[in-house]
């Protein structure tokens, strides 16, 4: 039987790339999205594709009822949704932007998990991948409202390795550097402009700290969810594993 595989916010960028190389395996792989064109385009290219909005929690929990009663079951939950949210200092941020960037970047991690646990439990097995970030292992300036959703992604996972290894679920925690594409351009360019330099002078800050100095390319973390789903990976569970070319010293802003 193939992989049932169900991925949030996976119908452009990396989570896309994730979701084709699930798909390359044979999973049989759902993906949402808020963005409508991205979500037809994933529809086109053979995936079993939907528009929600996940920080709207009745609609993501009617997704993942649909998803598992379509599979009898999930065997990979990838929480992939994640938004950069505002770049400012802690002052300065509106308290609207706060709670949209932990709704979109944590909350809907712990609805997904909340969700499909009692089918995982009931099977005996299954694995929950959760995307952090290095800023989930450092922290970055300007950027408090993602750095500490990320944070919690982390410990969220942690727990749930715990309260789910004793039913043979396992969970977690993989955390990317700077991915190469229009993402992290626009990180950026919103950075450059508000400290008032070069978006080069930042991208350069963003890389020297870095052993292997280049941005991380997406399919560097399909690899790896693909490990974390297989059975070559039983044994780990509860980790937060950096996919960042090893940071050295962070950039912080």
């Amino acid at each position: 039987m193939s992989l049932r595989v169900a991925i949030t916010a996976a119908a452009g960028g990396f989570g896309l790339v994730v979701a084709r190389a699930f798909a390359a395996e044979g999973a049989d792989v759902h993906v949402c999205d808020v963005d409508g064109g991205t979500v037809d385009a994933a529809a086109a290219a053979g995936l079993r594709a939907s528009v929600v909005d996940v920080a709207d929690g009745a609609a993501l929990d009617g997704w993942i009822d649909g998803v598992l009663a379509a599979g009898d079951g999930l065997d990979v939950l990838v929480n992939n949704a994640g938004i950069a949210g505002p770049t400012a200092l802690i002052e300065d941020i509106d308290p609207d932007d706060w709670e949209r960037s932990l709704a979109v970047t944590l909350t809907s991690h712990y609805r997904a998990c909340a969700r499909v646990v009692p089918a995982m439990k009931a099977a005996g097995s299954g694995s929950i991948i959760n995307i952090s970030s290095t800023a989930g292992q450092h922290g970055i300036g300007l950027r408090a409202p993602y750095v500490a959703a990320k944070w919690a992604v982390i410990g969220l996972t942690k727990t749930l390795a715990i309260e789910l290894g004793p039913h043979g679920v396992r969970a977690n925690a993989i955390c990317p550097g700077s991915v190469a594409g229009d993402r992290m351009r626009g990180v950026i360019a919103r950075e450059a402009d508000a400290r008032g330099v070069a978006a080069a002078e930042v991208e350069r800050e963003y890389l020297e700290g870095q052993s292997i100095a280049r941005f991380v390319q997406p399919d560097e973390i399909a690899d790896l969810c693909l490990f974390l789903a297989s059975d070559a990976a039983r044994m780990i569970s509860g980790q937060a594993i950096a996919v960042d070319g090893h940071t050295e010293t962070f950039h912080i802003g």
